[in-house]
């Protein structure tokens, strides 16, 4: 709810798609910056006390954006400080959320349990956008931002209410040679390095049409924030179709070949988007490309945390992050430039080219990544065998 009323409130406050992409370029930018420091906490300090923090500085964010905004005081300059607040905290959350999940299910569970997290944020992805879409046109924005800071409540509750057995973490006398050992087995191992190139591709190239929604909602489509609520919700329901998918796995086995498959449908997605002047085109076209993207993300996710070491796991989901999230920086200003001086179609008909070609290039590496995990064996003797 509260990324549609913030992208919808500098949309009609600017009418500036290079606005909607600087939002969200210095609501990530931190994640980037700062993305290995949160991976470093998860492996270094009890991971739920740590997510304690950051969601009562998320409450206090979102409670900053609604008091401004229904008092009407909000202004450009205060949703970009604010945004990059979220991206600080966010920077800092997300490695240690990833990494805690795997302190809730043994080993075996993480398929399942990374896909029913994802399908419960997808089904929010669905409610959300829907109910911020009503809420803005009958009430205005400051209501989603007060709901939004009100649900960090729940939230709490919940982490308070876990009783998690605490495992020792190391504690190395250096932190920079704590990170660098991250680092080290990112780019030494070829399926690490192989998934996090493609998520790069993805994060800089295909994710950022998300930032340009309000421009085809408005602009091209000329459906308002309703029908920007309906594309996102579009969105939604193919993302929880493909996390429901991932959830009922249980097996890693042929993940990687699903992921390609994913991220192709995700790049056609792109392009019939582009293409797309009415909403019973885009409505579809969104469906496919938040199943290909999640299913990209989300088993990308899986086969990182399936295969990490376990003192090495909040480094690798924090690497995950910067370039999932962290460049998505630089592929949303770069969405916002784009769409400016060629069009948003345009801008968003490369990304889909470019997420195609990506999708191509690990295809291609799959069978050397298959045979490095059999000769390493990283994954029980079941798991092993040759697909």
């Amino acid at each position: 709810m509260q990324s549609l009323a913030q992208a919808w409130l500098i949309y009609r406050l600017t009418g500036s798609p290079f606005l909607l992409g600087l939002v969200e370029f210095v609501s990530r930018a931190p994640i980037l910056a700062i993305g290995l420091l949160g991976g470093l906490l998860a492996d270094r300090w009890p991971r739920r006390r740590v997510m304690i923090a950051t969601q009562t500085l998320s409450l206090l964010q979102a409670g900053a954006m609604a008091a401004l905004t229904l008092s009407g005081h909000i202004t450009v300059g205060w949703i970009l400080a604010l945004a990059t607040l979220l991206g600080i905290i966010n920077a800092l959350d997300i490695p240690v959320r990833q990494a805690f999940m795997t302190d809730l299910v043994p080993r075996a569970a993480i398929p399942s349990a990374i896909g029913l997290n994802s399908s419960a944020f997808n089904t929010a992805r669905i409610v959300g956008p829907s109910l911020a879409g009503f809420l803005v046109v009958t009430a205005g924005e400051g209501l989603c931002f007060l709901l939004n800071a009100l649900s960090f409540l729940v939230l709490l509750a919940c982490l308070l209410a876990m009783r998690i057995e605490q495992t020792a973490r190391p504690a190395p006398m250096d932190a920079f040679a704590f990170l660098a050992e991250g680092l080290r087995y990112a780019w030494q191992t070829p399926h690490v390095r192989a998934l996090l190139a493609l998520i790069t591709v993805l994060s800089v190239a295909g994710m950022p049409y998300a930032t340009l929604l309000p421009v085809f909602a408005g602009d091209i489509l000329q459906a308002g924030p309703h029908g920007l609520g309906v594309l996102m919700a579009a969105t939604g329901v193919g993302a929880l179709a493909g996390a429901l998918r991932l959830a009922r796995r249980g097996t890693v086995r042929g993940l990687g070949t699903a992921i390609a498959a994913a991220v192709t449908l995700f790049g056609c997605g792109l392009l019939a988007i582009a293409a797309s002047t009415t909403l019973w085109i885009s409505i579809p076209a969104l469906v496919a490309i938040g199943f290909g993207m999640v299913t990209g993300l989300a088993g990308t996710n899986t086969l990182l945390q399936s295969l990490a070491p376990d003192p090495l796991r909040g480094r690798v989901m924090s690497l995950y992050a910067m370039v999932s999230l962290g460049l998505a920086t630089f592929g949303s200003l770069l969405a916002g430039v784009g769409a400016t001086y060629i069009g948003t179609p345009l801008t968003v008909a490369i990304g889909g080219l470019a997420t195609l070609l990506s999708a191509a290039i690990f295809w291609k590496a799959l069978p050397g990544i298959r045979r490095h995990v059999r000769e390493t064996r990283l994954l029980p003797p079941e798991e092993l065998a040759p697909q």
